[in-house]
C-alpha cells in the first residue's frame, strides 16, 4: 500500500531513510547466518557449517533483528509443522563420539557441560549444539562502538537477581567462575551518575492512550538503577498529568493512603482473599478506584511476569511492592497461593548486580572455563572487555566443542529405555542434517520444541512439556549520539504505561575492569527500550501465544519506526532529533521469552510431583532435560541447578 505525502515526510523526520547499521542481517559475515533462507544454491553448504570458523565472526556486533534472529527457528518450526523430514538431505553420520552432547548453548546448557566434566573428568569429551548463531541463549550480548568507545547492553537476561537466595550449586559455581555479586555491585555500579545530574525518572502519557502527549518528570518513589528518587509529592505530580481530577484523587489515595480496605479479617484471612483477586480487581472492586486508574498501572507487572494486572494476583502484587496496601496491616512473608517470585521476594531475595552485557557475562566466563583457548584473560573483571575468538569455539583437538548455527532436530536412546547406553543426535545445519553419537545427553533447549526432538516420550511427559507457554518479550538496544536531551528535560529513565515501548532507559552505568560507562551527557549513549506483546482479557498463557505470534509477525521496519516515534514524542522538549541522534538499533525478539511461572489465578494448585515442570524434566533413559522451564521460573540460578540436577540424573543412571 503507497503512504500518502503527511506519513512519508513523517518517516523522513524520523529518520527512516537515514543509512544507519540496522536492517540486512545478510551484511559482511553475517551472510553466513541467514543461509538457511536462501535457495539451494545460493550459498554453498560449507558456508553455513564453518560460518563461526571464517575470520570477523563475531555477533555481538551484529544489529537489526537478533534475539531469535532469522535463520535461527525456521527448521525448527517445520520440525513442528511436519514438514522437516519431507525435504531434508539424508543425514550424514560425522562419525563423532561424546561423553556428553548438549542440545542448547544458554546458561543451562553451558553450567550442564561445566558439572559433566567436573564430575566425570577434564578429559570427557563434550559437544553443545545451538541454534543461534551465538551462545548463551537469553543471556545474549549487544555490542557497540560508537564514537570510539565500547558500550554494552543485555540483550536479554539483565541481571544476577532470583526472588530467592542462590543455592549452594549455584552459588558456587559463580565464585568458581570468580564472579563476587556483592563485592562487584559495590565497586562497580556508578549508582550516583544520574542523581549529580539531577536526573529523575518520568512517566511519558501517550495521546493514543490518554488523549494527549505529555511526559511528567519526577514520578514520586521511584528508584531505578543509577536514578534518583524523586522530590515531587504525588498531588504535584498527578496534577501535571492528562488525567481526571477523580483519577488523581483515587492515584493518590492508593499510593498514600494507609486505608484497610478489609477490616475485621486476620492478615491470613486477607492475604488469602487477595490471592484470588487480579490486582485490577483490587483496584477496582476492593479499592473503589476509578475505571480510568487502570491506564496508569496496568503494565507494572508487564516486565516481572509478561503480562499485565489483569492477570495477576493482588497478593503477588503486593509482594511485589505495587501500592494500595499500605493501611491493611499485611504481616511480612510468603503465604500460601503465591507465585514463586512472589513468594521468594516477600521472604528476601537473592543479591543483585548488572554486569555491562548483563548475564552475557556468565556465558562467556562458562566458555572460558569450558574452552579457554577462545576467551583471553583470567577474570569477571577482563572478561567484559575481552573479545572472542569463534573460531576456537569447535576445534577438534579440544575436548569441548561449541558448534553454533546447529539446530537439534532429533535425539533418540541407542537401545531400549533404561537399557540405553548411548544417544544419537541429529542436527542441521543449512539445508544438510548431520548426526553424531554420546553416552550422555542434556536437552538444554525449550520445553516445548523437546516433544518434536524425542517423539519416543511418554504421552503424559509430552503433553507436560507442552504446558509452559514462554513469554514473548522485546529488549531493545538503541546507539544515540549524545544524550543532552535527557539532561535538559532532567531525566534518565521514562516509563510509558500505555504506548508502544513500556519504558525507555539510559544505560546502567557501570565501571568494571577495563569498561567504562558514558559519564558526560555529550558521549553517545546507549538507551534500553522493552515491550511485552500482552492481550489483556486473556488468561496468561493464551496472552503469551497470541504475543508470540504477534513478535513473529512483526517487521524491523515496524519495530524500528515505532522506536523513532516514541523518542521523538517522548524527548522533543529535549531537543532529541530522532533522524540525526539514532545512530544503530538493535532489536533483541524473543517470541519464546523467559520461562513460565504458575499463576495462582489460572493454574490448578497441583501436588509437587503432579507440576507439568516436574514431570517434563523426567529423565528419559541417557536424555536428561535442564533448562529455566524445567523450574517453571525464569531466573539464571534456576537455569544452573537445573543444570546441576540433569547431570546428576545422568551420572548416577549409568
Amino acid at each position: 500500500m503507497a503512504k500518502d505525502k503527511d506519513s512519508t515526510a513523517y518517516d523522513r523526520y524520523l529518520g527512516m531513510d537515514r543509512p544507519i547499521t540496522r536492517r540486512d542481517f545478510l551484511n559482511g559475515m553475517a551472510i553466513a547466518i541467514g543461509a538457511s533462507l536462501l535457495p539451494r544454491n545460493a550459498l554453498s553448504e560449507a558456508t553455513m557449517a564453518e560460518a563461526q570458523d571464517r575470520p570477523g565472526y563475531y555477533p555481538p556486533t551484529l544489529t537489526g533483528m537478533r534475539g531469535s534472529q532469522p535463520g535461527s527457528f525456521e527448521i525448527a518450526h517445520s520440525l513442528r509443522d511436519g514438514t522437516f523430514w519431507q525435504s531434508a538431505s539424508k543425514a550424514n553420520d560425522t562419525g563423532e563420539s561424546y561423553d556428553l552432547a548438549v542440545v542448547g548453548g544458554g546458561i543451562s546448557g553451558l553450567a550442564a557441560a561445566h558439572f559433566f566434566r567436573e564430575q566425570a573428568g577434564q578429559s570427557a569429551r563434550i559437544l553443545i549444539l545451538e541454534n543461534h548463531d551465538d551462545f548463551g541463549g537469553h543471556a545474549r550480548r549487544n555490542e557497540f562502538h560508537l564514537g570510539g568507545r565500547l558500550q554494552l547492553m543485555n540483550g536479554g537476561t539483565m541481571l544476577i537477581d532470583s526472588p530467592t537466595p542462590y543455592s549452594t550449586q549455584a552459588a558456587g559455581l559463580l565464585r568458581k567462575l570468580g564472579i563476587d555479586p556483592p563485592k562487584l555491585a559495590a565497586q562497580c555500579n556508578d549508582s550516583k551518575l544520574y542523581s549529580s545530574l539531577g536526573l529523575q525518572p518520568a512517566v511519558f502519557f501517550d495521546k493514543q492512550t490518554f488523549g494527549e502527549d505529555r511526559l511528567v518528570v519526577g514520578e514520586p518513589g521511584a528508584d531505578w538503577q543509577g536514578g534518583s528518587t524523586s522530590r515531587v509529592t504525588w498531588k504535584d505530580f498527578l496534577a501535571r498529568t492528562p488525567m481526571s481530577p477523580q483519577v488523581q484523587r483515587d492515584i493518590e489515595r492508593i499510593q498514600q493512603a494507609t486505608v484497610d480496605y478489609m477490616p475485621g479479617l486476620t492478615s491470613a484471612e486477607k492475604k488469602d482473599r487477595l490471592s484470588r483477586i487480579s490486582y485490577k480487581d483490587f483496584l477496582l472492586n476492593v479499592a473503589k478506584a476509578a475505571a480510568g486508574v487502570i491506564l496508569f498501572y496496568q503494565t507494572r507487572t508487564n516486565g516481572e511476569w509478561g503480562v499485565g494486572i489483569d492477570a495477576e494476583p493482588a497478593l503477588d502484587c503486593w509482594a511485589l511492592g505495587l501500592p494500595g496496601f499500605q493501611g491493611m496491616k499485611l504481616e511480612p512473608g510468603a503465604a500460601p497461593r503465591m507465585s514463586y517470585t512472589a513468594a521468594g521476594y516477600a521472604n528476601g531475595g537473592s543479591y543483585r548486580f548488572h554486569f555491562p552485557d548483563g548475564n552475557a557475562t556468565i556465558a562467556r566466563l562458562l566458555v572460558r572455563d569450558l574452552i579457554p583457548a577462545a576467551v583471553p584473560g583470567n577474570s569477571a573483571e577482563d572478561v567484559v572487555t575481552a573479545k572472542i575468538d569463534y573460531t576456537r569455539l569447535d576445534q577438534p583437538s579440544s575436548p569441548v566443542r561449541l558448534r553454533l548455527n546447529s539446530t537439534v532436530v532429533r535425539a533418540r536412546n541407542l537401545g531400549d529405555g533404561a537399557a540405553a547406553r548411548e544417544a544419537e543426535i541429529t542436527y542441521a545445519t543449512g539445508q544438510q542434517v548431520f548426526t553424531v553419537r554420546a553416552k550422555n545427553c542434556v536437552m538444554a533447549c525449550w520445553n516445548m520444541i523437546i516433544p518434536y526432538l524425542v517423539p519416543e516420550l511418554p504421552e503424559k511427559q509430552k503433553q507436560a512439556l507442552h504446558y509452559l507457554v514462554k513469554v514473548p518479550l522485546v529488549y531493545t538496544s538503541v546507539g544515540i549520539r549524545n544524550w543532552t536531551s535527557f539532561q535538559k528535560l532532567g531525566i534518565r529513565g521514562v516509563r510509558a504505561p500505555g504506548a508502544y515501548w513500556m519504558d525507555i532507559n539510559l544505560n546502567w552505568p557501570v565501571n568494571i575492569g577495563g569498561y567504562k560507562s558514558a559519564k558526560s551527557p555529550a558521549e553517545p549513549m546507549l538507551l534500553f527500550l522493552s515491550r511485552t506483546p500482552c492481550k489483556p482479557g486473556l488468561p496468561p498463557r493464551q496472552q503469551q501465544i497470541a504475543g508470540r505470534y504477534e513478535l513473529l509477525s512483526t517487521t524491523f521496519e515496524t519495530f524500528e519506526r515505532a522506536i523513532r516515534d516514541q523518542l521523538a514524542r517522548t524527548l522533543r522538549g529535549g531537543g532529541f532529533d530522532p533522524a540525526r541522534d539514532i545512530q544503530a538499533i538493535t532489536v533483541n525478539r524473543w517470541p519464546h521469552g523467559y520461562g513460565y511461572e504458575y499463576n495462582p489465578l489460572f493454574d490448578p494448585e497441583w501436588p509437587e510431583a503432579e507440576r507439568p515442570n516436574v514431570i517434563g524434566r523426567q529423565r528419559f533413559g541417557r536424555i536428561a532435560i535442564a533448562n529455566t522451564d524445567s523450574a517453571a521460573t525464569a531466573y539464571t540460578d534456576q537455569a544452573i541447578d537445573q543444570a546441576w540436577r540433569a547431570v546428576g540424573e545422568l551420572l548416577q543412571g549409568r
